[in-house]
């Protein structure tokens, strides 16, 4: 006679952990797979937080009203994480429309092209390439109607502590979008004395103690995430502290201003006459280099309107969704011939 345990449609276990609800990223069997637990999932949402493993679009009501997809339309995500805004780009812009989505992060690309293929869209209707969205202007088959880019990071990265982009649980100081690329911000901090440390700090996230700070750090010296959030507090630092300093070395390791003003300086090669862009961003450093870049290509001409006033999540978006709270859109469009 066969042991029970032998038997195919004995049910599996569920996984054990200690406590009540599972803590650890990895443990969190149900919100990794949402489509087999969509009651706990929906918990997850209605309690104002983001399942792990998965992303919840930002300001797409929005977004939708700035770029305005119509059927037909070539529209290009240029960061397209979870791929929450590139569903709903691609919805407005059936029948007879084309998206092609880009993205840096070779871990999360593959599965964000497996659940749009899951919703119908082959690759008549949608195209995506590993890439930062620098480059975006070499891509092109040819200009768009409209671009986006949300230069958020995904909940994806931050839920997950081998990335390195959270110090909730302990994981490599890493940081890094693309892990297959670079040098982690542990290797970047080993190559920094206390005075170039402290002009990062100052430099990508205004760090007001950044001198401070920095000399804690090298001194620690911090190779992990707790280990380095544990050097900042000794140093007088809050939680506000922290978080700048993982977005200031963030910026560094994956040199997101650098690839920002090459996106901004090509923007216009990417659209068509009248066609649209808007990028989502989330923090000062960023949202200053957009503005600068509109403005004066504004008065260049070579955009005939640009938002007069940055758009912001709504209250009941800002409630639902904490992560969404930092958010700032701005938007251009290209100006007609003659």
């Amino acid at each position: 006679m066969n042991d029970s345990h032998d038997k195919p449609n004995t049910p599996k276990r569920r996984p054990r952990y200690p406590g009540r609800n599972p803590r650890h990223f990895t443990e969190k069997y149900k919100e990794h797979s949402p489509d087999r637990y969509p009651e706990d999932v929906a918990k997850v949402i209605d309690a104002g937080k983001t399942p792990a493993g998965t992303h919840r679009p930002i300001m797409v009501r929005e977004i939708l009203e700035v770029l305005a997809p119509a059927p037909g339309d070539f529209a290009v995500d240029c960061t397209l994480g979870y791929g929450g805004h590139a569903e709903a780009l691609l919805a407005a812009i059936q029948p007879g429309g084309r998206l092609l989505g880009l993205d840096v992060d070779p871990i999360e690309l593959p599965k964000t092209e497996l659940r749009l293929r899951a919703l119908g869209y082959g690759p008549d209707r949608f195209t995506a390439i590993h890439s930062n969205f620098a480059g975006v202007a070499k891509l092109l088959p040819e200009p768009a109607e409209m671009l986006l880019a949300d230069l958020g990071l995904s909940s994806m990265q931050i839920d997950n502590p081998q990335r390195g982009f959270t110090y909730k649980h302990d994981g490599p100081l890493d940081l890094r979008m693309n892990p297959r690329k670079g040098q982690p911000a542990s290797a970047l901090l080993a190559e920094l004395d206390p005075s170039r440390l402290s002009e990062l700090l100052a430099n990508n996230s205004d760090e007001p103690d950044a001198d401070r700070i920095a000399r804690a750090i090298l001194h620690a010296p911090a190779t992990t995430t707790l280990q380095l959030a544990a050097a900042v507090r000794k140093a007088g630092g809050d939680e506000d502290s922290i978080r700048r300093v993982f977005q200031a070395l963030r910026i560094a390791v994956n040199d997101e201003f650098g690839a920002l003003e090459a996106f901004l300086r090509n923007l216009p090669f990417c659209l068509k006459p009248g066609g649209r862009v808007a990028v989502l961003t989330f923090h000062s450093g960023e949202d200053r280099r957009v503005k600068k870049s509109f403005k004066a290509m504004y008065q260049d001409g070579v955009y005939s309107s640009i938002a007069d006033e940055v758009i912001r999540p709504s209250s009941e978006e800002r409630r639902g969704n904490p992560r969404s709270s930092s958010a700032k859109l701005r938007w251009a469009r290209m100006a007609m011939p003659g």
